[in-house]
């Protein structure tokens, strides 16, 4: 479910992801393999999220993804932040440079 919700969204990290409720969306997607206890779809959620400026559901999408054991997501979360260093944010206007904590240095 998770690749093909990917495959849906494509390159265009801002497009509509739709909503939870249609189930062949890409949001209805995550949201049906995050009920699975899928924690990587809740973290592609997030993502998705953030990428269309909804911080209010990246948040949220990441406390699910935490609590679904990803550790990445607890992680980003402990450290909230609404700026990112990945090519997207440059898109929507929130980039930040890359730290430290973001493992590439």
């Amino acid at each position: 479910m998770i690749e093909l919700a990917d495959w849906f969204c494509g390159d265009d990290a801002a497009k509509d992801v739709g909503k939870p409720s249609e189930a062949f969306s890409a949001a209805g997607l995550y949201y049906r393999a995050y009920r699975k206890r899928n924690a990587r779809a809740a973290r592609n959620m997030a993502i998705s999220c953030f990428n269309r400026s909804d911080m209010a559901g990246y948040r949220c999408w990441l406390t699910r993804a935490a609590k679904a054991g990803d550790t990445e997501s607890a992680r980003d979360l402990r450290y909230f932040e609404t700026r990112l260093w990945h090519g997207a944010a440059r898109r929507i206007g929130r980039l930040r440079p890359v730290q430290k904590r973001d493992g590439f240095l």
